[in-house]
């Protein structure tokens, strides 16, 4: 099953994978959702080419996709329950991990069995892989929204990461280090 035109494709979080899924999805002709903890994305998301947002704290908002996707890829790493994903997806959908979790994820086999579902994972690809993704970005005008900061500001950039103040990745500008 494939990400493509007409498809019903989901995104957990909105961070630095998750921006970059967006943005495939979105140049792949799917029907794009991001799931997001925090209302004020909904508008960097838009711009991104999502065509919905759910706030996933909301259980009326997730209980409007019960059943509903084809594919959801979950870029986040902190703590969450995965079954209330996996209950989103349609017969035979694919929930794909690509996140980090700290501790092992508790998943019901009912969620998946009954449904024909599947849970994958993903970290990265071969050399041909990548080629295809990068001729992909650049047939598509694909790239990765980051905020350039100085080496100086290392320290700093750490700190806001811990506090998600990051859209969407940091790029040391490596002409800083000529100035330390």
């Amino acid at each position: 099953m494939g990400v493509t035109k007409g498809k019903k494709v989901g995104v957990i979080g909105l961070g630095g994978l998750g921006h970059m899924a967006v943005k495939f999805a979105h140049a792949l002709g799917a029907h794009v959702v991001v799931f997001t903890t925090s209302p004020t994305k909904k508008e960097d998301a838009l711009r991104l080419g999502v065509d919905d947002v759910v706030i996933s704290k909301d259980a009326d908002q997730m209980s409007n996709h019960l059943g509903s996707f084809d594919f959801i890829i979950d870029s986040v790493s902190p703590e969450h329950d995965i079954n209330t994903y996996i209950q989103l997806l349609r017969l035979d959908g694919n929930l794909t991990l690509v996140g980090t979790p700290d501790k092992p994820y508790a998943v019901s086999a009912l969620g998946l069995l009954f449904k024909r579902r599947s849970l994958s994972g993903s970290l990265i690809g071969g050399i041909a892989e990548t080629q295809e993704m990068l001729d992909f970005c650049g047939k598509h005008n694909i790239t990765a929204d980051v905020e350039i900061i100085p080496i100086q500001k290392v320290n700093e950039a750490y700190e806001r990461l811990s506090r998600a103040d990051v859209k969407y990745r940091f790029s040391i500008d490596m002409a800083s280090l000529k100035s330390q």
